[in-house]
């Protein structure tokens, strides 16, 4: 009896201490975020007095700045983020799950090949193919364009990993073989039986890739050169690049803050999927 009690001693001691150090991790990662809010309340004599953590009185005067600003398409940046963040999403892990359900589900010649050399390819920075990726796009015309921003994205060999170990995991062979025998095809297959178990995984690398894309500010800078199709990275590095005189940190902050909500409200929609069951993912499709 004594050993069980000193066992249910030890338990309970240590759980109230993983709790204690999982309140204090999430505060200290949401504080920056708060201070970030903050700021964004602030005028910019207020900033270069130091630090507070108490807002300020300048929220509305930021944002009239910040939207009133004529150099800064802000709404028409926000769009063209939204357009192509979410076309990269729904691209990237569509067709990263199609070719890991092929790679998962077929033996064929070069399958260990093409795994290999797919995953060989993550390993190449976008840095080092920027020229060759700048070259051909002004032979074919797609400068200035979203298409090269969407398009690549369908090519996402981090996203195909993923799915890959995934479904390793959690979509035995013989779920698919029994779909054929009763007289499914390929598609309907992936479409209707795969997609539906893949859903946790589908969630979380949707919300990876649409913040990737959303970040995202080295090939946007490249590729894009006119000011109604910049993405938002592209008018936040504009405007703090500003002259000194007349760059305001109150409206740099405003804008961070901005282009961080869009993030934060596509993780709360998606997130009810991440912890969906591979079971409930399947009587739900």
């Amino acid at each position: 009896m004594e050993t069980k009690k000193t066992s249910g001693v030890g338990v309970h001691t240590r759980r109230i201490i993983a709790y204690v150090v999982l309140i204090f991790i999430t505060i200290m990662c949401l504080f920056w975020f708060y201070i970030l809010f903050v700021n964004a309340t602030r005028s910019k004599s207020d900033l270069n007095k130091g630090f507070t953590i108490l807002p300020g009185g300048n929220l509305g005067k930021n944002l009239y700045n910040l939207f009133h600003n004529s150099n800064l398409p802000i709404i028409r940046g926000l769009l063209n983020s939204l357009i192509i963040s979410l076309c990269t999403a729904a691209l990237s892990t569509y067709f990263s799950t199609m070719t890991a359900f092929a790679i998962h589900a077929y033996d064929f010649k070069l399958k260990k090949f093409m795994f290999t050399f797919i995953l060989a390819i993550m390993m190449i920075p976008t840095q080092v193919t920027a020229l060759g990726f700048l070259n051909l796009l002004r032979k074919i015309g797609l400068m200035d364009s979203f298409i090269p921003l969407i398009v690549p994205a369908i090519a996402a060999p981090a996203v195909f990993f993923y799915m890959k170990q995934y479904m390793e995991a959690n979509i035995p062979l013989e779920l698919m073989e029994s779909a054929r025998i009763d007289g499914a095809g390929e598609f309907l297959i992936f479409n209707r039986i795969a997609l539906p178990l893949m859903k946790p995984a589908i969630a979380v690398q949707a919300i990876f890739a649409f913040v990737t894309s959303w970040n995202n500010y080295f090939t946007p800078a490249l590729v894009l050169k006119s000011d109604e199709k910049k993405t938002l990275p592209i008018l936040i590095a504009t405007l703090r690049s500003a002259d000194f005189l007349k760059f305001d940190m109150g409206q740099v902050y405003m804008f961070i803050a901005m282009s961080i909500l869009p993030v934060i409200v596509v993780y709360i929609f998606m997130a009810k999927n991440i912890v969906a069951g591979m079971t409930v993912g399947a009587v739900k499709g």
